[in-house]
């Protein structure tokens, strides 16, 4: 099937860091009481984006779930999170559940593209891809996946000649101006979803239960979280090593996750930061009671 790109969209080639196949008679009812959000949704394709927790409610690994190909069968893909932290975690429940989880990460890649003109994408996917919406920035992407075994796909071959290819510390840039963790960098074994801003996208609260749905349904109800993942902006060339400790004054604050070169001569991150003590636009240091190089930054 010909896939007809504008040669002037930006494309980015990418590994997967999880790339699972899982199948069995009772596949789709594991994942449902295993996942954080609805897969019932597959039922019209494409894909469900949520996360594994533990039964605290922390968070594991994300990834997105998609239709195999077949009957009973699914994938489970992650731009991040391990392919060995997500199945260990599926295989850890499986106790008399025809589920079989295979890691097929080595045989698969992916290409980000970002739409020039808000153009639809192709429908369906070319035999043997997997096409789904991809979360890398504010503007809609799609990612194509595909098995390596046989070589690039022609299609593939003519985006790297013709499209804008994208390099990865741009990528990031977007990732991070647009605020969306990176699992389990920014928001990990340590944290709740709710701190990274993921409730509104990776959770689901009429699904029924999951492993961890107890915590998340008091932290609804709660209506608050003390700490929050919240995009960061410093001086210097060269953003610090990570993570690395944040302070306002003397008091530890809290702890930057991701950071990358902003191309005018500073960095953007996101750092996770106690709410109670860091009003907007609070000017903090890398060090306690050091001159401060980098704020907290709210602009859209």
């Amino acid at each position: 099937m010909p896939i007809n790109f504008s040669t002037s969209r930006a494309i980015f080639p990418w590994r997967p860091a999880c790339w699972l196949r899982v199948s069995g008679e009772d596949a789709a009812t594991f994942l449902q009481g295993q996942f954080t959000n609805d897969l019932r949704t597959l039922a019209a394709g494409g894909a469900v984006y949520g996360l594994w927790l533990t039964v605290k409610g922390k968070v594991v690994a994300d990834s997105f779930v998609l239709p195999g190909g077949a009957p009973n069968a699914f994938w489970v893909g992650s731009y991040f999170s391990p392919a060995d932290r997500v199945r260990e975690r599926l295989e850890h429940h499986v106790i008399a559940d025809d589920v079989v989880v295979e890691d097929e990460t080595a045989r698969w890649a992916g290409l980000s593209l970002w739409p020039d003109d808000g153009a639809s994408w192709p429908q369906p996917a070319p035999a043997g891809m997997v096409g789904f919406p991809g979360r890398r920035d504010r503007v809609p992407t799609l990612e194509w996946m595909y098995p390596v075994d046989a070589g690039e796909p022609g299609w593939v071959s003519d985006l790297r000649a013709t499209g804008r290819l994208i390099e990865p510390q741009e990528v990031e840039r977007r990732r991070i101006t647009a605020g969306i963790p990176a699992v389990p960098m920014d928001i990990g074994p340590g944290d709740l979803p709710n701190e990274g801003g993921l409730e509104t996208t990776a959770i689901s609260y009429q699904k029924g239960c999951y492993l961890g749905q107890e915590v998340m349904a008091r932290l609804k109800s709660m209506g608050q979280v003390r700490r929050r993942l919240l995009r960061v902006r410093g001086t210097g060339a060269e953003p610090p090593a990570r993570p690395a400790p944040v302070f306002l004054g003397a008091r530890p604050v809290g702890e930057l996750r991701s950071a990358v070169s902003d191309g005018a001569g500073g960095w953007i991150g996101l750092a996770l930061l106690t709410l109670l003590h860091v009003p907007a636009g609070a000017a903090l240091a890398l060090a306690a009671d050091a001159p401060p190089t980098l704020h907290r930054d709210d602009a859209s």
